[in-house]
């Protein structure tokens, strides 16, 4: 398999005072013809959302849109009627289909919110908008990889309008995290926080790597974690 990493400090970078912001990849002001997303991916930011500020109302369309809280808690507010509170471990999927309009807050005096803001591409256009949300905890997390998101819902996961699985894992100190790859398919990951080595590459916070020409047998393994969570994106290739 082909591994090649993708340093956080090659990141596009936005700063709005209210929003501080490190884009994966092409995003508003930042465009590079090279890096406008990585099959069905499309978004990956890095933000944090000073207190008392946040996103006012604005419309998306055919796009998976899904909120991974780190820290703090963001005030949601939909067109399909959903006034929710999306905290620290708390994951959102938004079926963006034929059209909603949302917006995300951060209500508190003095916390900031950061979180993951990721975009898929849709597998079918225009489908009926949704919403979802669901708490992993940090146990359930803690020293393997759990499933938060995939086409058919499995295993208690929230749904996509895409083939993509979605992983979270929460690895420190000497705990090895083994991930099987399948030939045919690429993934993305991405270090939330923290540090780890995956296939004795070391990565830091902000870090991605893409995941290519895999064939069979073949696995990512992780070690040597210092608080790092750890999020892998399993996707058919456009």
């Amino acid at each position: 398999m082909k591994i090649t990493t993708k340093p956080a400090a090659n990141r596009g970078t936005s700063n709005l005072g209210w929003l501080k912001s490190q884009h994966s990849f092409s995003f508003g002001d930042y465009y590079d013809a090279k890096n406008r997303g990585f099959e069905t991916l499309r978004v990956i930011n890095d933000d944090r959302v000073a207190p008392g500020a946040g996103f006012g109302e604005h419309p998306h369309q055919n796009m998976e849109i899904i909120s991974y809280v780190l820290s703090g808690t963001l005030a949601h507010k939909d067109s399909l009627g959903h006034k929710e509170a999306i905290q620290a471990g708390d994951v959102q999927r938004i079926s963006a289909g034929s059209g909603i309009t949302h917006s995300e807050y951060n209500h508190s005096a003095d916390e900031e919110v950061h979180f993951l803001q990721i975009w898929f591409l849709p597998k079918t256009q225009n489908i009926k908008p949704s919403y979802e949300q669901k708490h992993f905890s940090a146990e359930t997390k803690r020293g393997c990889l759990t499933l938060i998101a995939s086409e058919l819902g499995r295993d208690g996961s929230m749904t996509l309008n895409q083939d993509v699985d979605m992983l979270a894992g929460l690895i420190h100190g000497h705990e090895a995290v083994k991930y099987p790859l399948t030939q045919g398919r690429k993934a993305w990951v991405q270090i939330a926080r923290g540090s780890v080595s995956m296939n004795d590459i070391a990565l830091q916070a902000g870090d991605g790597a893409t995941i290519e020409n895999i064939t069979n047998p073949e696995e990512l393994i992780f070690t040597q974690g210092d608080d790092a969570e750890v999020l892998i994106f399993d996707m058919k290739p456009a």
